[in-house]
């Protein structure tokens, strides 16, 4: 099973202080967490296959489906990030449903693409984990998070498709080659 890694010099979301409501407002924390958490794009940091961006996307969204989660929005910001192609955001409704999420993008994408993630944070409360594979980060939040973090509003601009729960990720139009 993977561990999750240390980098060094990189501070873990439990290690980092965040701010409270009163301090700053969710859209300037939100902008702050989303740059320190994920890694940007660097010579080292590349994915282990040849596996496209879009076809790891849709096997996370398959494994996402098959753990009940909710409001599923993916987001195109290739356009809008230089951090990644595509970010999918998922909310589970207890950290056990966000652990079962995470393994289950995390062994899909390992037994069907050969990919492992370069980078992830949360895992050690699962209130908001973050899964970098390099061109695709999945989010994988509880409600309360999600709602105070409002990635959707911080990546406004970016093509975005929400993903029901009687669809199947191929149906996704955002995530075709």
């Amino acid at each position: 099973m993977y561990r999750d890694e240390r980098i060094p010099g990189r501070i873990t979301l439990s290690e980092q202080k965040t701010s409270t409501p009163a301090e700053s407002s969710a859209e300037s924390n939100a902008e702050s967490m989303a740059e320190s958490m994920v890694p940007e794009r660097t010579e080292d940091k590349k994915r282990q296959t040849a596996a496209s961006t879009k076809q790891i996307a849709r096997l996370a969204v398959d494994a996402i489906l098959d753990k009940k989660g909710k409001d599923i929005l993916v987001l195109d910001v290739t356009g809008v990030s230089g951090v990644a192609d595509i970010f999918i955001l998922v909310t589970g409704e207890s950290d056990l449903q966000n652990r079962a999420i995470v393994e289950s993008v995390r062994f899909k994408l390992k037994d069907e693409a050969g990919e492992r993630p370069w980078h992830v944070e949360g895992t050690d409360h699962h209130q908001w984990v973050l899964m970098d594979y390099v061109d695709l980060v999945v989010h994988v939040f509880l409600p309360e998070k999600r709602e105070y973090y409002e990635l959707e509003r911080l990546w406004g601009d970016a093509p975005r498709e929400q993903v029901t729960d009687d669809q199947y990720a191929s149906d996704v139009k955002i995530l075709a080659d």
